[in-house]
């Protein structure tokens, strides 16, 4: 099962390749990383006429933007009371408000720029993995339906006909939200980004990033760049710069497993309405399924070995009539956790941003973040960030948070879904 690989790249119907940077070139603005948030940046800033350059120090998509779950949700785990209790009641509802409207920025992008993502737009189902979960539900609905969010209640009912599964106390619908192929969304607002002028490298990794007489001076193995802006978007696979110390985060893997495309005769009840859904559990699973039929199951751990064995459990235990159907692929990725789980913007120097810290939600945030962050530091007005700009980030304990949330995971695993 190790060696099964990634579903996004063996099913994207988005490609785009990009030669190394060569020589040296001056732009107006730098990004590192060509994810959600820095190919979004790209794309706005070129649409804004700005010469533009992304560094990728691998290919587009390699990191989280090609490995997460797929789902465009509005928001972030934490419920909007608690972002505002957090952040302030006014930059808290400023960083809700943009979230709830990250998945229309999104779906707006795929339609204006053609990409061919696996576009399913019937909302995400919030699950509750226990009766007690309920409440949690209750209470984020109201908070959510208090700021005007088509979200409704769903009973333990009405949610096994939805899910095809009765593993499950009922649900949160947010209709806002929906699922894509996070790689092909990659690869199209990279092709889009390019095609408004900007200039993508792959296998270009930065070694070096330093301010000098007014610009940044950006080193590569093959060639270098001068830029009057920089930002930094490589989140959980960020690589040390030289000059350049972007604050460490703790990081938590997530595992991901999917069938063998399966017939409706076999799965036509699974997901028939085509949400996405996560549940409740502090260890959280999620399950979709993508254009071809296939069963996606994830949940949080690194070691395919590992939690390939708890994930084919627990596909059983919840869908039996899949026992024995076959896994063709498994793969994971890193999310960067922030203590609080509010993602964070950093001032890097003059002109230059860092953005880090989804904890999860990449695909909305990231979008949005990367937009905001192009449109501030092309006209150096930072009022319209959606989470005001930190001088400085520090987390404690990174390395043995990062191993706690691993060894949590296993220890789950090892005894979930035996029952």
């Amino acid at each position: 099962m190790p060696g099964l690989g990634n579903l996004w790249r063996a099913s994207a119907a988005e490609t785009f390749t990009a030669q190394p940077l060569r020589g040296e070139r001056t732009v107006d603005m730098a990004i590192i990383g060509a994810g959600f948030t820095g190919l979004s940046a790209a794309l706005h800033a070129a649409g804004q006429g700005a010469d533009v350059a992304v560094l990728e120090a691998e290919t587009v998509g390699e990191g989280g933007s090609g490995r997460n779950v797929g789902l465009v949700n509005a928001g972030l785990w934490l419920p909007p009371d608690e972002v505002c209790n957090i952040l302030g009641p006014g930059p808290g509802e400023h960083l809700n408000t943009v979230l709830a409207e990250a998945p229309t920025l999104v779906f707006d992008l795929i339609a204006q720029h053609g990409i061919a993502c696996e576009v399913t737009r019937n909302g995400t189902l919030h699950l509750a993995h226990a009766p007690r979960a309920m409440a949690d539900l209750q209470s984020r609905h109201a908070q959510l339906a208090a700021r005007g969010a088509p979200v409704r209640l769903i009973d333990m009912h009405s949610t096994a006909q939805r899910t095809g599964t009765d593993r499950f106390y009922g649900a949160l619908h947010d209709a806002r939200a929906g699922t894509i192929q996070p790689l092909s969304y990659a690869r199209g607002l990279a092709r889009a980004a390019h095609d408004a002028g900007a200039l993508i490298c792959e296998n270009t990794p930065v070694t070096a990033a330093e301010h000098r007489s007014g610009q940044w001076i950006i080193t590569t193995p093959g060639g270098k760049l001068r830029a009057r802006h920089l930002l930094i978007a490589t989140n959980a696979y960020h690589r040390p710069i030289t000059h350049v110390s972007r604050p460490d985060v703790p990081i938590v893997e997530y595992f991901q497993l999917a069938t063998a495309p399966i017939g409706d005769n076999l799965a036509g009840d699974i997901l028939a309405g085509g949400e996405g859904c996560w549940d409740t559990g502090l260890v959280m699973t999620s399950v979709r399924r993508d254009g071809a039929g296939r069963v996606i199951l994830g949940g949080m751990g690194g070691d395919v070995t590992v939690h390939a064995n708890w994930a084919r459990r627990k596909l059983t235990q919840l869908f039996p009539r899949l026992a024995g159907v076959e896994i063709q692929h498994a793969w994971a990725g890193r999310i960067a956790m922030t203590h609080d789980h509010l993602p964070r913007i950093q001032r890097m120097g003059p002109g230059a941003l860092a953005i880090f810290g989804y904890s999860g939600r990449g695909i909305g945030p990231g979008t949005v973040f990367g937009r905001a962050a192009a449109l501030a530091l092309l006209s150096g007005d930072h009022s319209g960030l959606p989470v005001p700009v930190v001088e400085s980030h520090a987390e404690q304990f990174v390395t043995l948070k990062s191993l706690y949330y691993e060894t949590g995971a296993r220890l789950v695993h090892a005894v979930a879904a035996r029952r």
